[in-house]
């Protein structure tokens, strides 16, 4: 089978490649452009671990086929901190809300998107909106606390 050519925009740079028609975005970003912070915790789309955004939508990359990419916008974790962390990064740091990190990209992604969109969450909203990011070490309360803190620092700096 020949190779697919797609042109992308991936964390706001113009990106190029050739993938499989069957290969997923996962493996492309991780295989073929080297964007290893997204990773594969189950390969179905249960566990939220390899969470990106295609044109500001959440999705799990292990669904998508890498040749869907085709012009659109690519947001991995790769692309969440400037000079400095994110805030949900930098609550997620200080309210121990990790611990084997395998979860915590895609957590961190969904949970960027979701304070992109509602900037001032409940927690029940939280908790829905993280639904889709298993953790099998640390429990939820934490997390849901520092993206609850993440969201408190972006609105006092806005």
């Amino acid at each position: 089978m020949a190779k697919v050519h797609v042109t992308t925009r991936i964390n706001g740079e113009a990106r190029e490649f050739l993938c499989e028609p069957h290969q997923t975005l996962l493996d492309v970003l991780r295989d073929e452009l080297g964007l290893t912070g997204t990773k594969e915790g189950c390969g179905s789309g249960d566990c939220g671990a390899c969470s990106v955004t295609i044109d500001d939508r959440l999705v799990c990359s292990c669904l998508v086929l890498g040749a869907e990419a085709e012009g659109a916008e690519i947001g991995t974790i790769e692309g969440v901190a400037g000079a400095e962390l994110h805030p949900v990064q930098q609550k997620i740091l200080e309210h121990a809300a990790l611990q084997c990190g395998i979860c915590t990209p895609g957590i961190v992604v969904a949970a960027k998107n979701l304070l992109e969109r509602h900037p001032d969450p409940d927690e029940t909203t939280i908790r829905y909106w993280l639904a889709g990011n298993l953790c099998r070490c640390t429990g939820y309360d934490k997390i849901i606390r520092a993206v609850q803190d993440a969201a408190k620092e972006l609105a006092h700096s806005a």
